[in-house]
C-alpha cells in the first residue's frame, strides 16, 4: 500500500426498499438450488439414477407451484422467466385463433390494460406494427386506478381471442378484478360459441401478487397466470399455470427440441432452478399469510412516518384509490415542496434517491422515454399528474423489513430533500 493511502472504511450501511423489483434467494432456497447442483446433476431424461433423481426433484418442485396457485402438477409448464411464458400465452391465442373455424383471413384481437409490464406491451405492440394482430390497450381508471371489468368487455370484439390483464400492478400496487372479469367472460365465451365466434381465453401475470396474498387460480378463473421465481425469494426462472394445457386450454409451444416439459416447452431442465423454485413456492404456501401481515404492517408505518415528517400537504400518495385493495407492500408517493417543483427539472425523484445514503430504492419500474427523464407512464396512465408523477419514488418492503429500517429510511429522505431544498435556494 502507498505513502498516504488507507484502506478502505466499512460500506455505509443500507436499507433495501426495492422488493418489486426483485428478492433475494431465502436460505431454504440457496440451501436446495445448492444440493440440487451437487446432488441431483443427471439429465432428467437419463433412466439412470442420477437422472432419476433429477426427475423427482422436477416433479416435486411442479407439485409445490401448483399447491401454492391452487391447481394440479400437470398444468404447470417451467419457463426461464416470466417474459417467456407472457409470449408464450400471446403466442398461444393467436395461433388458437387461426385455427379456429370461420376466421379466415381475420385479425385477432387482444385486450389488455395501459399499465401492463412490458412482456406483455411490447409484443403487442410488435404484432400490431407487423399487422400479425390488433390491440386494445384499456385505460386504467383514475378514480380506482384498476382495469375497470365494463371497460374491458366494452372492448371486446367479434375477434378478441385473449384478455390479458395483471393481478396486480408493480408500481401502485393497486389489484385488478380479474374474479370478476373472468366470470363475465366465460358467461360471454357460452354466447359466443352458440354464435360461431372463437372463445375468448383470459390470462394474469401473477408476478406481483405471489408471496405478498392468496393466488387461487380456481377463485381467479383464469386459463393462464405468469408465475416468476425471483418476485417471491425464488430463482430467476418462472413457470406458466394452463388449465388443462392442450386439452382444456390451447397451449403452443414457441420452441422445438427434445421433448422436454411435454414438448410444451422443450430443452434440457435447470433442475438447480427449478428445485429453488420449488422451495419458494413452499415457503409461500405455507406463510403466506404471515408474510402479508407483515409486510402490511411495516408498509404501514412507512407510510404513517412519512406524514409525521413531511406533512400532509408536501405528500402525494400515489398508490392509494378510493374502493381499490392494493399490495401489502408498496407504497409509490411523491414529495413537493422547494427544490422539488422545478418545471424544468425533470426526474425529481431520482434526484432525491441520487442524495439518499441509505436508501435502496427506485423511482418506478416503467419511466420510459428517449431522454429517460419522463415519470412513470404507469402513474400517468392512472391520472396522477404530470408535476406529482416526475417526484415518485415506490418503496416496496420485504419480509424482514423492520420498522428500524422505516425509520433509518425516513431520516435519510429528510436529509436528502434538505439538500435539495438547499441546493434549490442556492
Amino acid at each position: 500500500m502507498g505513502a498516504g493511502t488507507e484502506p478502505p472504511g466499512p460500506a455505509p450501511s443500507s436499507v433495501y426498499l426495492d422488493y418489486n423489483a426483485t428478492t433475494p434467494l431465502a436460505p431454504e432456497v440457496a440451501q436446495a438450488l445448492g444440493e440440487a447442483a451437487c446432488q441431483a446433476w443427471g439429465n432428467p431424461s437419463s433412466a439412470h439414477p442420477a437422472g432419476r433423481k433429477a426427475k423427482e426433484l422436477i416433479a416435486g418442485a411442479r407439485e409445490s407451484l401448483a399447491r401454492m396457485v391452487g391447481g394440479r402438477p400437470e398444468d404447470v409448464i417451467f419457463t426461464s422467466g416470466g417474459t417467456e411464458a407472457n409470449n408464450m400465452v400471446i403466442h398461444t391465442a393467436l395461433r388458437h385463433f387461426r385455427e379456429s373455424k370461420g376466421q379466415d383471413g381475420a385479425t385477432p384481437h387482444i385486450v389488455t390494460s395501459s399499465v401492463e409490464h412490458d412482456s406483455i406491451r411490447l409484443p403487442l405492440e410488435q404484432l400490431v406494427k407487423e399487422s400479425f394482430a390488433e390491440a386494445t390497450f384499456v385505460p386504467v381508471s383514475p378514480r380506482s386506478g384498476q382495469a375497470e371489468v365494463d371497460d374491458v368487455l366494452a372492448a371486446v370484439r367479434p375477434t378478441t381471442c385473449l384478455v390479458s390483464i395483471m393481478l396486480a400492478n408493480n408500481e401502485t400496487g393497486v389489484i385488478m378484478p380479474v374474479s370478476k372479469l373472468s366470470q363475465h367472460i366465460h358467461v360471454l365465451n357460452q354466447k359466443r360459441v352458440a354464435e360461431g365466434l372463437p372463445r375468448i381465453l383470459v390470462h394474469t401475470d401473477a408476478a406481483q401478487m405471489i408471496g405478498k396474498g392468496r393466488v387461487d387460480v380456481q377463485e381467479l378463473g383464469v386459463d393462464y397466470l405468469t408465475i416468476v421465481g425471483h418476485k417471491f425469494y425464488g430463482p430467476r426462472i418462472g413457470a406458466l399455470y394452463v388449465h388443462g394445457p392442450g386439452t382444456t386450454t390451447p397451449l403452443h409451444p414457441m420452441l422445438f427440441g427434445g421433448g422436454q416439459e411435454r414438448s410444451f416447452r422443450p430443452g434440457t431442465e435447470n433442475t438447480p432452478m427449478i428445485a429453488g423454485l420449488g422451495k419458494a413456492a413452499e415457503l409461500v404456501s405455507r406463510n403466506w399469510e404471515a408474510y402479508e401481515a407483515h409486510m402490511r404492517d411495516v408498509r404501514d408505518y412507512l407510510e404513517a412516518r412519512l406524514e409525521a415528517s413531511f406533512g400532509k400537504q408536501r405528500l402525494h400518495f400515489n398508490s392509494k384509490f378510493m374502493g381499490s385493495k392494493r399490495l401489502c407492500n408498496t407504497c409509490n408517493f411523491s414529495i413537493l415542496g422547494p427544490g422539488l417543483q422545478d418545471p424544468c427539472v425533470c426526474a425529481a425523484g431520482r434526484r432525491v434517491l441520487a442524495h439518499c445514503k441509505t436508501l435502496l430504492a427506485s423511482v418506478g419500474a416503467a419511466c420510459h422515454s428517449e431522454k429517460g427523464d419522463r415519470p412513470s407512464s404507469i402513474l400517468l396512465s392512472c391520472g396522477i399528474p404530470y408535476e406529482v408523477a416526475q417526484n415518485a419514488l415506490r418503496l416496496s418492503v420485504g419480509r424482514d423489513t423492520t420498522r428500524a429500517d422505516v425509520d433509518l429510511v425516513v431520516q435519510d429522505l429528510v436529509q436528502a430533500v434538505a439538500q435539495l431544498g438547499e441546493d434549490g435556494a442556492s
